[in-house]
């Protein structure tokens, strides 16, 4: 894929969502740490679920401690690998009260020193909280980045280095939020929506999924009304 079809992508996506954002919800820098550590193997909505019955209660590293880990799985024990992901919240905010001062930071190595963390947690959190221009590859990101062309890679890594080096500049701080969005909801594993996706004549998928029957035929009588309407018109013209 050329420079210029990325970059009509990425113009297209931004004209369809200007200011494209996390699904987790959080107030918080912390609350976004938390959210996205239990949202590993999870969906979004169920951490959402989880977390607004928890930060009510406890928002802060502090507030967590405070709180213990058998409280701390009460809340979130509607999760998966609650019990592991609550062993990670509790050894990371114990962390950032000793040494950050109760703060998370803004460094990566600061951020993957924390249980729990792994790159693409640290990616989120400093794209997201910190505005830094980072990639965190989930599997929508991976599967949309090779799928389409835009930047193909046999490893997560692999792809979030190429994305970072073949998405334009003026794009690449929202290219995150704007390829998981379009991963999960447009560019689906099973079957894509192709026919619905705004991107579909630049993508170099070859295995497109086919619009319906009755869309085709429904959109063949809509060019012949057209031509039939644009017809008659010149046909009134060219009596008057």
């Amino acid at each position: 894929m050329n420079r210029a079809k990325r970059t009509e992508i990425f113009e297209r996506l931004r004209a369809a969502n200007p200011a494209p954002k996390t699904e987790l919800a959080y107030t918080s820098t912390f609350e976004l740490l938390v959210a996205v550590i239990l949202s590993a193997q999870a969906t979004d909505k169920g951490v959402n679920k989880a977390t607004a019955r928890l930060f009510p209660v406890a928002n802060t590293p502090q507030a967590i401690l405070d709180l213990g880990d058998a409280g701390l799985k009460a809340h979130i024990k509607t999760i998966g690998l609650f019990n592991s992901k609550a062993k990670n919240i509790m050894a990371a905010c114990r962390i950032l009260v000793d040494e950050h001062g109760g703060q998370v930071p803004r460094e990566r190595k600061a951020l993957e020193a924390l249980p729990g963390v792994g790159r693409k947690t640290a990616n989120v959190v400093l794209n997201t909280a910190f505005g830094e221009p980072t990639m965190a590859v989930d599997t929508h990101i991976f599967r949309v980045a090779n799928r389409t062309g835009i930047a193909t890679g046999k490893t997560p890594l692999a792809v979030e280095l190429r994305l970072l080096r073949l998405v334009p500049k003026a794009f690449l701080k929202d290219a995150h939020h704007w390829l998981i969005l379009h991963g999960r909801y447009v560019c689906t594993a099973r079957k894509p929506r192709c026919p619905q996706c705004l991107i579909a004549d630049l993508c170099e998928y070859k295995h497109k999924t086919p619009a319906p029957p009755q869309a085709d035929a429904a959109a063949k009588d809509g060019e012949r009304a057209d031509a039939e309407a644009i017809s008659s018109a010149g046909e009134m013209k060219s009596r008057h």
